[in-house]
């Protein structure tokens, strides 16, 4: 928070007087969207209070930002931010109480006192590099990185307002149509493809950061936005002024490609040790430090978001599983690391005429796959990018007969799940961020170059026609040989999956914007849900997606969201707390009208649920996994096991055949969990691109085929192993 500049009055320094039970005694700071106050919690301990301004209290949109912003802090609170002791966006003012930090913004610093010097930039770099990690390990994107955002104190720089950040996977709708961001320290993607910003953004803000540290402006300098908008996107930057021996690495930071700048542990380890021994940004006594002695953990062990590989001890609930869980962790663990030098695989590509290709070049004979004797399967590798560094994306169709793979850079193919040929390929251009093909009626549909959704002929791969419907997420909600699309305006279009041809067209009654989040195929449903701007209910739409016809609508109580069916035609949702981790399951009967209410044992992050039958496993964004008897009537005994896997960043798990469920993490690694055990069976080798994480917007699950499993992994390819053997990967 902004530090102590003025203790006199101020316009709502005054009133309120109280944010919550804290007495607000002194205005810090004012800003568009609301008074930072200087309080005092009740141990006397002081802290920095942001009292949101009176018409955006009133403002639901606003509601929404401030609940997703104290969420963001509260994720990240930690040795580079301001921690968050209390906060309320409920209220009729929403406040958020952090930990009160004195000392300059940087932006006051180089007002002040003119540009950095060399000892003091590399400093400010490795610090805020270093804030960075911390704060994209807990699944966050800042995405307002700037100097005004930064603050300077004897321990090192802390990382404020998190205002507009998100979790990688948020899809709040206020980015819609408005630029979000301070454009001198946005990325090109941020003014392109906002939806697909990552975190190579922040890395980007952070190089724009360290010139305007090192010469009092920014990069790209010019009075309009408009002007500077222009300039990020489409010129070099300008680093005159900024020290020799920090240009290369800040030049890479601002690298027009998200894949070409460097992680904030890259740049860390750019910097080395002289970083560590510049002086303090504030003078102060210098203090002895010891140094303690952290041991290196290899590449192969780390997980999808950059942490170290950990199983973090567990509530004492079924403990007979725990022990056990443990020790399989453990030994993945040494298994991984064992079998980090594998050997080289075969790499398959095509060529042919016509935009498709069909002569695959095969590979070693190890890895050209197919079934063997018996029904095992031989694992197979296919790598897919030919430029970029994107991770691919697939979808199968139904019977397993083919596989369907999207990767920016490259387009889109058919893969032959027997043996990883790839049968033929749609070439596109188009860079950002590529999403899984849809398999709809007789076409499949993908990216094409202008961002639209083309369809393809599933045998020969052709273009058959192209749509207006964004190929990002959610532009297009697939409901068996259905369509359903969603306008801005609330109105709900249904189109014929295969010829593009409207089925119907309406709004939804009671609905203002609905989201679609799930569809059965048994019944025919689509559930529609939105949320009450208050957070306090959510109305749920089944919907029959051939005709339109609502099969029925209910309020519920709470933040849910649907994730699945059950018996009997139930559903089954997640309800999210006040901080948005989610705490419970929802099981409600549109027959009956009753909602049953199943408490977690203990909150997810952001999970991914599956169901077999009334059993759901929640995997946690943090890689928690949590199996939960839906049918129990809550209480202690829904629980049936849980078990941390070590994954930092996981994928949607999939069920497959005899008991597994399999899931992805973000290095490339496949998981297989036994699902009557709780206990983790086996995992493949890590497979990163160019030795590095790539971060992806969308972490790709696994497709699985029968007893095939095939994943997708960051060095852009993709492979198959055999589901039954899941200890012999």
């Amino acid at each position: 928070m902004p530090p102590l500049r003025d203790p006199g009055a101020h316009p709502e320094a005054e009133f309120p007087q109280y944010a919550g039970a804290y007495r607000l005694e002194a205005c810090l700071g004012s800003g568009g969207m609301g008074v930072v106050h200087l309080a005092r919690s009740a141990s006397g301990m002081q802290l920095a209070v942001k009292v949101v301004h009176a018409p955006y209290a009133a403002d639901p949109e606003f509601r929404a930002r401030f609940r997703q912003e104290v969420a963001a802090a509260r994720r990240v609170s930690g040795a580079f931010t301001a921690p968050v002791v209390d906060a309320d966006p409920e209220a009729d003012r929403p406040w958020m109480a952090t930990l009160y930090v004195p000392g300059p913004t940087l932006a006051e610093q180089v007002k002040r006192n003119g540009p950095m010097a060399p000892a003091a930039l590399r400093r400010l770099t490795a610090g805020l590099a270093e804030a960075l990690r911390d704060i994209h390990r807990a699944g966050v994107i800042h995405r307002d990185l700037k100097p005004s955002n930064v603050l300077l104190t004897d321990g090192g720089p802390k990382v404020i307002d998190f205002g507009i950040s998100r979790p990688y996977d948020s899809d709040l709708r206020t980015e819609t149509g408005k630029l979000i961001g301070s454009p001198p320290y946005m990325a090109p993607e941020q003014f392109q493809r906002p939806r697909e910003v990552g975190p190579p953004a922040d890395v980007f803000a952070l190089g724009a950061v360290i010139v305007h540290a090192a010469t009092g402006r920014g990069p790209f300098d010019s009075d309009s936005p408009y002007i500077v908008a222009y300039q990020v996107v489409h010129d070099q930057p300008d680093l005159g002024g900024v020290p020799e021996e920090l240009a290369p690495l800040v030049a890479r930071c601002l690298a027009k490609d998200p894949a070409e700048r460097p992680t904030p542990d890259e740049v860390m380890a750019a910097l080395g040790p002289p970083s560590y021994e510049a002086e303090a940004f504030v003078p102060a006594q210098r203090r002895a430090v010891v140094a303690a002695a952290v041991p290196a953990v290899p590449d192969g062990e780390r997980d999808g978001s950059e942490e170290d590989t950990h199983v973090r001890a567990a509530p004492p609930v079924r403990r007979r599983w725990l022990p056990r869980a443990r020790l399989v962790v453990a030994a993945a663990v040494l298994l991984l690391v064992a079998g980090a030098g594998a050997g080289a695989y075969a790499v398959w590509g095509g060529g042919g005429g016509d935009g498709t290709e069909t002569s695959p070049r095969r590979g070693s004979e190890a890895e050209a796959g197919g079934p063997q004797a018996g029904g095992a399967v031989v694992p197979w590798r296919t790598e897919l990018r030919t430029s970029g560094s994107g991770t691919p994306v697939c979808a199968g169709a139904g019977g397993g007969g083919a596989l369907y793979c999207s990767v920016a850079g490259t387009g889109t193919v058919r893969i032959d799940p027997a043996d990883g040929r790839v049968v033929w390929t749609a070439r596109s251009s188009a860079n950002g961020t590529a999403h899984a093909p849809i398999v709809s009626g007789a076409v499949v549909l993908a990216g094409g170059p202008d961002g639209k959704l083309r369809a393809f002929d599933p045998v020969k791969g052709t273009a058959v026609r192209d749509t207006s419907l964004s190929a990002g997420p959610g532009a297009a909600f697939p409901a068996g040989d259905t369509l359903l699309a969603v306008a801005d305006d609330g109105t709900v279009a249904a189109l014929d999956g295969a010829s593009g041809a409207s089925r119907w067209k309406k709004r939804l009654a009671g609905h203002v914007r609905p989201d679609f989040a799930l569809y059965d195929g048994g019944s025919g449903l689509a559930y529609a849900f939105e949320h009450a701007p208050s957070g306090a209910s959510t109305l749920v739409t089944a919907v029959d997606a051939g005709s339109g016809r609502a099969s029925w609508q209910r309020r519920l109580d709470g933040v849910l969201t649907p994730v699945s069916t059950a018996g009997a035609g139930e559903l089954v949702l997640t309800a999210m707390n006040e901080n948005s981790d989610t705490a419970a399951l929802v099981r409600y009967a549109p027959a009956s009208g009753a909602a049953a209410r199943i408490a977690l044992p203990f909150t997810l992050d952001g999970p991914q649920v599956v169901m077999a039958g009334d059993v759901a496993y929640l995997l946690g964004r943090g890689g928690s996994l949590l199996a939960v008897d839906t049918g129990a009537g809550g209480g202690a005994g829904a629980e049936l096991w849980r078990l941390e896997t070590g994954v930092g960043r996981a994928s949607a798990p999939v069920l497959g055949e005899g008991g597994h469920l399999y899931f992805s993490a973000a290095d490339g690694r496949l998981l297989a969990v036994d699902t009557e055990r709780g206990a983790l069976v086996g995992q493949t080798r890590a497979r990163l691109s160019g030795g590095k994480l790539t971060y992806a917007s969308d972490l790709p699950a696994p497709v699985v085929a029968g007893r095939m499993v095939v994943g997708a992994a960051p060095d852009g390819s993709v492979f198959a192993v055999d589901g039954a053997e899941p200890g012999g990967w």
